[in-house]
């Protein structure tokens, strides 16, 4: 299955004194797919509330590959690269691509399943896991092991 996509516009608050993308705003982009993403399959940021359950990031790691100007049109890339088997922790990765084709950007975010209520990590409930289950996964995903994010 191929990456699940969508496209922002680069918006003149996601730029900074040198006129091009801030850092912050890539992290911006790529939440915006993962929501998009999971909205896809019927989990949105409504059904979330109504679960009582959203993810929480751990780490996000940026890599910067090339210069985003307030020209540009970003098509960000969804894809799974790792998870536990009960779906309870995840790696996500997103690639960044510029209309003109150029990869500017991938960013790696690992995770889990919060619950709003008892404010503790848990698995999901079973729509997020057919959620997660039918959203795509990268050629090198990985098994997580307990502990392991």
């Amino acid at each position: 299955m191929s990456a699940f996509t969508t496209t922002c516009e680069v918006r003149w608050a996601d730029l900074d004194l040198n006129g091009h993308a801030r850092h912050t705003a890539f992290m911006d982009w790529a939440t915006h797919c993962r929501i998009r993403a999971f909205a896809s399959q019927g989990v949105t940021t409504t059904r979330f509330q109504e679960l009582g359950v959203g993810p929480v990031i751990f780490r996000e790691e940026t890599d910067y590959l090339r210069e985003v100007s307030g020209d540009d049109r970003i098509t960000i890339s969804f894809e799974f690269a790792g998870a536990s088997p009960d779906w309870k922790h995840f790696r996500i990765r997103h690639l960044l691509t510029r209309q003109d084709g150029v990869h500017c950007a991938t960013v790696v975010v690992r995770g889990s399943w919060f619950d709003l209520r008892q404010r503790k990590v848990v698995v999901p409930p079973e729509a997020i896991v057919r959620a997660c289950e039918a959203l795509p996964r990268s050629s090198d995903f990985e098994v997580l092991v307990s502990g392991q994010r």
